[in-house]
């Protein structure tokens, strides 16, 4: 059980220090790039403006602790390495290769482009403790060079992966996997519990699950694809009425995004029935009279009350959906983030590769 930690997102921090307009203009992004990407090696990291939940591992021997994104969006493990000068790297942990005796170094470079510039690094292997669970000989990348100076702003070190090997920038082994092949694990998956405002406990759960979290019976679905953790939806309703998905959609439940991200079509229907801004702020007074917006999955309604999806901040009121524009020829694709999440305890299931739901008390 690895404990996260719910700090501020990027996108607050930068707008605490008045640069969050500037990183906007001259960071314009789609989210869907993560999930269609152009190389093998693309793992856009513009989803982490919003990111809340971190936890930490340790590398190498003696440990060498550093705070990740435990990420089912994306498959690599990567950190910053004593080689990486640029100014994300310098205020952050950096693991240093000589100071660990099981270290192995390798030829083999990774490189991941970022909608915010690029990184830069190599491969190299050791000892990853993720909760008391030793993983021997890991494979994860040492960050050479990172993204630009608003970088410097973000609260984590590194990516830990959770997706499948078929993603995996340079054919690198997921954590996961490791844990899985070397017998670590008493069962072939995890979970995730993902706590409310104001409340702490959130955690990712290696190998079982915890019962505490599934009085309410553990609702199993099966993955469209074995990529990202992707399933299919039947619709979206609110009130009842299907204003999206009307004929199948797919959806992603991706722990690395904190949204609701959603077609750039869908988003402008969702924003005039709740009667929202093109921005997304609307009215806290009327914030509490919303509809739940219910996700409709293999014939069961998942749904998502507006105390989930409505983001109460310095007295403002957002809703917590992101537009992304997605390849016609990919149909349509939700991004179920932290804000689904949260209403539910969800398991990652490699042994039947399904997504377990399980709704929260």
């Amino acid at each position: 059980r690895v404990p996260l930690k719910k700090v501020k997102s990027l996108r607050q921090t930068l707008r605490e220090q008045g640069l969050l307009e500037k990183y906007l203009q001259r960071h314009r992004f789609n989210l869907a790039a993560k999930y269609f990407p152009s190389h093998i090696s693309v793992e856009p990291l513009q989803n982490y403006l919003d990111n809340e939940y971190f936890g930490t591992i340790s590398i190498g021997t003696p440990a060498q602790e550093f705070t990740v994104v435990f990420d089912t969006g994306s498959s690599n493990l990567w950190v910053p390495s004593i080689y990486c000068s640029s100014p994300a790297c310098t205020n952050h942990n950096r693991f240093n290769p000589p100071e660990s005796s099981t270290f192995i170094s390798t030829n083999e470079s990774l490189y991941i482009a970022y909608g915010t510039g690029s990184m830069f690094g190599v491969l190299g292997y050791d000892t990853v403790t993720v909760a008391g669970i030793e993983v021997l000989n890991q494979i994860f990348g040492l960050a050479e060079t990172e993204p630009g100076a608003f970088f410097y702003y973000t609260p984590f070190d590194g990516i830990l992966g959770l997706a499948f090997p078929s993603i995996a920038s340079s054919g690198a082994t997921p954590v996961f996997d490791n844990m899985m092949m070397q017998n670590l694990v008493a069962k072939d998956l995890f979970s995730v519990y993902l706590s409310k405002e104001g409340e702490s406990g959130s955690f990712v759960l290696f190998g079982a699950i915890d019962p505490f979290y599934t009085t309410n019976g553990i609702t199993w679905i099966p993955l469209s694809a074995e990529t990202y953790w992707q399933i299919t939806m039947n619709s979206v309703t609110i009130g009842g009425e299907a204003i999206a998905c009307a004929f199948g959609c797919q959806a992603i439940v991706d722990t690395g995004t904190s949204l609701l991200a959603v077609p750039e079509r869908a988003l402008s229907v969702i924003l005039n029935i709740l009667g929202a801004s093109s921005s997304g702020m609307i009215s806290c007074k009327a914030a509490s009279s919303l509809p739940s917006i219910v996700f409709h999955i293999n014939g069961k309604a998942f749904p998502v009350p507006p105390s989930a999806y409505v983001i109460k901040s310095n007295g403002y009121c957002t809703l917590g959906f992101q537009g992304m524009n997605v390849p016609t020829e990919s149909g349509e694709l939700w991004i179920l983030g932290d804000v689904f999440i949260r209403e539910y305890y969800v398991i990652f299931n490699r042994a039947t590769n399904m997504v377990g739901l399980s709704r929260l008390p």
